[in-house]
């Protein structure tokens, strides 16, 4: 399955027009009767959905696309963004373990951005060798991006050192496997300066490529994407359509698009360090950020402009570790909530039951079929195809989670977040 953008209304006047997703293979004529698109539509630049659809040999892609997604796509009046200036001053972290030359396509994206004044903090995670150091240092050192080392494994501590160095109050950011679009810094960090109570602010992710079945499956079990349309949740109004508010952390973003107010970010702890990718716990490190800062009060903004084009792993063997620490990511963040902020158990206990009720909807495998064959883009809406093996990988990620977490804390047990130490 090909992935494109489609602008409906393109500023030259030449009306709707179709290009390749920022990182993805071009697009080319299809291999044999038809091709099958995924696409992100744009209207005067500004995202308002997805659409998949098959094109046939000869025909106009745009014009097919566009004529669907007018049958699909709700499509509002759009207006032209806001002057790029009025941004405030960011530091982007990317954590990288290893993977270079994914690394190289992430900041050639970040370097590209329209925003007027930010700097790069690359955090190399506990490294095996000096691939990323020598990159850095060689090919991008004197563009604003700067290096360091995290020698403590885990994607939370990584995090915190890029907190550490960062030189704004603005810290966003984003995974060494993404291609941000030329907004997206400025569309992340925007809210920022227009709220001043806002804590943290989340950003569309979408699919680079959809070339291989482990791709296609993860985007239509409900990839990263959180909706096209622009929500701000605050603790003091609490959303009435989220019951189990503020627990539902997976609802507001992930680890791949978020930005904080560092000041609002440290006064909680920062990151877990026994949480996140690279630890026992296996993930959950941006979920327990989220939650701690509704939970001390402070509001959090999604935006569906601030996009970044996510290179799904290609192999079933990834989909499936992905699916377990997907499971244990989720019940390690909660236990790390409960551990570090015991006051919240009440409030947890009380939607428990509904929540139960949301894993098993959440996990439940459904058919896979030609009749259910997947359709990246229908977020949140649990009728995506789901094999009963994931399904129970999942599972087993919820439930081991909670021991996940205690194994990580014990690994990480003594150390110090690191500006306690500086």
């Amino acid at each position: 399955m090909a992935v494109a953008e489609l602008e409906l209304d393109a500023a030259d006047g030449t009306g709707a027009r179709i290009g390749p997703a920022p990182g993805g293979p071009p697009l080319g004529p299809p291999a044999g009767e038809e091709q099958r698109i995924f696409a992100l539509v744009r209207l005067r630049g500004r995202p308002v959905g997805t659409v998949v659809g098959r094109v046939r040999a000869g025909d106009d892609p745009a014009s097919v696309l566009a004529e669907q997604a007018a049958d699909e796509i709700d499509v509002p009046d759009a207006p032209g963004r806001p002057p790029a200036g009025e941004v405030p001053r960011a530091t982007v972290v990317v954590a990288t373990r290893e993977r270079p030359a994914q690394l190289a396509r992430a900041l050639d994206s970040l370097l590209a951005q329209d925003h007027p004044d930010f700097e790069i903090v690359v955090v190399d995670n506990a490294p095996a060798t000096d691939a990323t150091r020598e990159l850095v240092t060689s090919a991008y050192v004197g563009r604003g991006v700067s290096y360091a080392c995290e020698p403590v494994p885990g994607l939370a501590a990584a995090h915190n050192r890029g907190v550490l160095l960062a030189k704004a109050d603005i810290v966003a950011f984003t995974d060494d496997d993404v291609v941000a679009d030329p907004h997206w810094l400025s569309a992340l960090t925007r809210p920022f300066g227009e709220d001043p109570a806002l804590a943290c602010a989340t950003g569309l992710i979408l699919p680079a490529r959809l070339s291989t079945p482990a791709q296609i499956l993860l985007e239509s079990h409900g990839g990263f994407a959180k909706g096209f349309t622009a929500r701000r949740y605050d603790p003091a109004h609490p959303p009435a359509d989220e019951p189990l508010f503020p627990f539902t952390a997976g609802r507001f973003g992930s680890g791949a698009n978020m930005a904080f107010r560092r000041d609002a970010l440290k006064a909680v702890g920062g990151f877990d360090p026994a949480t996140g990718t690279g630890t026992a716990a296996k993930g959950g490190d941006d979920l327990y950020a989220f939650v701690r800062l509704l939970a001390e009060g402070h509001p959090l903004h999604y935006t569906p402009e601030a996009i970044v084009w996510h290179h799904h792993r290609e192999r079933w063997e990834d989909l499936c570790g992905q699916a377990y620490g997907y499971g244990a990511g989720l019940t390690a963040c909660l236990t790390a909530l409960l551990v570090r902020r015991p006051a919240l158990l009440p409030s947890l206990l009380a939607r428990l039951p509904r929540g139960l009720a949301r894993a098993r909807a959440m996990t439940a495998p459904r058919a896979t079929g030609a009749a259910a064959s997947g359709v990246p883009g229908a977020h949140g809406a649990y009728t995506y195809p789901w094999p009963r093996h994931l399904s129970r990988l999942e599972r087993r990620g919820l439930l081991y989670g909670p021991l996940g977490y205690v194994r990580a804390r014990f690994a990480v047990r003594g150390g110090s977040l690191p500006w306690e130490t500086r």
